[in-house]
């Protein structure tokens, strides 16, 4: 193959910038002090932890001792919903049906401990209505979950309205931002939210960190106990190089979010626009323009989403038919069957998520070699035959 290796899965997980990992490294070799010490090098730790804080907090309009670091997206996740449970009065959630499995399985665990919850429906671009938001609050709710954009399809949901609506009847709302930072502004004040997730990774930091947003003065139980980290929320010792490197991360993609927008949008656009002119029996999965400006999912008939990913793999283009985080399963992705398509056609489904270092050349590329991979797939498909024969009898 003497065609690089196009990376188009980016709401996977990103490639660490440089920058991030210059500042990263010295932490690991010259500064290893334990931020909890109280000699020089656990002062130095516990200053470069701090500063990765304050650099968290005012990427998202809040203040510092209101971010506390965690593993990853799906511990913050977790943790908002279960220690939220822990301490309310009451037994019923509101959630959607297009949620990451970090929320929706909380959520189940939370059903077989005798809690209620409402998974509302979406329309076909994947968007949750804020007045079913509205109908399905209860005297006893506890909490409303709805992410603020969606990793398989990219629809951005109507996060302000829902929390302005969770405000007035005086409900804590969190919201999974993991797709959404970095990727468009977000404001916990403006979006009126009490927790919010995030992930490093997805926004070109390191893996295995990530950071909840908890809004002072909201109560939540530990996540973990033993030492006083996290203000005696999270136990542990803190992940010191990773946490420098979010902090980083997240001030690189917040102040060059606008320009890269632009970028992304425009090819993104031009890969939507090739595709669909190119090869019949398309659809694009999600909202038309209130979606990632990364993101295009699309389904295309007679095929198997697995089958594609395989050929583009072989042509040297890396992407996705759904989230990481459920490709080991033969299901079709919930989304799209929350969104309306048929098992058949969900099935066809392919995501391509652009990222920093995508080139007009590497759209140019997928365009190029896409539409005979697809025929050929169609080509040994029974059920194309069958519907071709329909079309010409």
């Amino acid at each position: 193959m003497n065609h690089k290796m196009i990376y188009l899965d980016n709401a996977a997980t990103t490639a660490v910038r440089p920058e991030v990992l210059e500042a990263m490294l010295p932490w690991f070799t010259e500064h290893y002090g334990n931020p909890s010490s109280i000699h020089t090098a656990g002062r130095e730790a516990k200053v470069a932890v701090e500063t990765a804080r304050k650099q968290v907090a005012a990427a998202i309009g809040a203040q510092p001792q209101e971010i506390y670091f965690t593993g990853c997206g799906s511990e913050s996740d977790n943790w908002a919903i279960r220690g939220l449970a822990d301490v309310a009065k009451g037994k019923h959630i509101i959630t959607s049906a297009v949620e990451h499995h970090a929320v929706l399985h909380p959520c189940e665990y939370l059903e077989k401990k005798g809690y209620e919850v409402t998974y509302l429906p979406v329309d076909e671009f994947g968007r949750v209505s804020p007045q079913a938001v509205k109908d399905a609050i209860r005297e006893d709710t506890i909490l409303i979950t709805i992410m603020t954009a969606n990793n398989e399809i990219g629809t951005i949901e109507p996060i302000a309205e829902i929390g302005a609506i969770a405000k007035a009847a005086g409900v804590p709302f969190h919201t999974d931002a993991v797709q959404a930072i970095g990727a468009i502004p977000v404001d916990v004040k403006a979006m009126n939210v009490d927790m919010l997730s995030m992930s490093a990774h997805k926004f070109n930091g390191p893996k295995g960190v990530g950071a909840l947003y908890i809004r002072k003065g909201l109560r939540i139980s530990p996540f973990m106990l033993g030492g006083a980290q996290e203000h005696n929320k999270r136990a542990g010792t803190e992940n010191l190089a990773s946490i420098v490197g979010m902090g980083k991360a997240i001030e690189l993609a917040v102040s060059q979010m606008e320009e890269h927008k632009k970028v992304l949008v425009r090819l993104r656009d031009k890969l939507i626009a090739g595709v669909t002119n190119t090869i019949p029996d398309v659809r694009l999965n999600g909202h038309p323009t209130d979606r990632l400006p990364n993101n295009f999912n699309m389904c295309f008939r007679f095929i198997e989403g697995e089958s594609l990913l395989m050929r583009l793999d072989l042509a040297g283009i890396e992407g996705s038919s759904g989230s990481a985080c459920t490709s080991g399963s033969l299901d079709p992705s919930h989304v799209l069957l929350a969104i309306g398509l048929p098992h058949e056609i969900a099935h066809g489904s392919l995501r391509l998520t652009l990222g920093h270092d995508t080139t007009e050349a590497d759209i140019d590329y997928v365009l190029e070699k896409l539409p005979g991979i697809v025929q050929v797939l169609r080509d040994m498909s029974p059920l194309y035959y069958l519907e071709k024969e329909k079309e010409n009898a």
